[in-house]
């Protein structure tokens, strides 16, 4: 309890830490969950309608279509093929369906903070996928990225370095290491469960 100088409790700040709770019902986490909801929504018909643009790339004919691939140097004009096109939509249908799944997890995790229960031993996988997902993304779009610059687009698009790999590698090993700090967790609740 907070109190002031003289000893007496101070009832704004006690009213504002209950009324902003991180976790259970009707907390900021409930919040957050609900917007994790709406975008993995919106996320999968974006996806939805990626995967019926491919399909049906796969089947139209496609003639004397022209893409502008903008650079440094200004860009210049290359012809729309139908692999350039079945590559182009299959990568951002990858990408986007690869964040589908961190959306999930993530709106799994939330569920569990809704109820209160942030070690959840669910939790602990979850994370794991969450980061194994973000490292196949990642990797997915170096590799994409390189294989336009070399065969697709080549003189156009720079291939991306090791370097560019830094901060992505960086979040993926976060997301481990917090898979691990909530394993921990678990493993400390079990103990105090089985103590009582």
């Amino acid at each position: 309890m907070t109190t002031k100088p003289g000893g007496q409790p101070i009832p704004l700040l006690n009213d504002a830490r209950r009324q902003f709770r991180a976790m259970g019902p009707g907390s900021v986490s409930t919040l957050l969950k609900i917007a994790l909801d709406v975008a993995y929504v919106l996320l999968g018909l974006l996806t939805g309608l990626l995967l019926i643009l491919l399909v049906t790339a796969i089947f139209i004919p496609i003639d004397n279509l022209n893409i502008t691939v903008t650079s440094d140097d200004g860009g210049r004009q290359l012809p729309l093929t139908r692999m350039l096109l079945v590559f182009g939509l299959g990568a951002m249908t990858a990408y986007f369906g690869g964040f589908m799944l961190i959306l999930r997890s993530l709106r799994r995790i939330f569920r569990t903070l809704t109820m209160g229960d942030p070690f959840h031993p669910d939790n602990v996988r979850r994370l794991r996928h969450i980061g194994l997902t973000l490292a196949v993304v990642t990797g997915g779009v170096w590799a994409a990225q390189g294989f336009v610059a070399a065969r697709l687009a080549p003189g156009v698009m720079d291939k991306q370095g090791i370097g560019d790999l830094l901060t992505p590698i960086f979040s993926v090993l976060i997301v481990f290491v917090l898979a691990e700090v909530f394993r921990e967790g678990a493993r400390l609740r079990r103990e105090s469960e089985l103590t009582i």
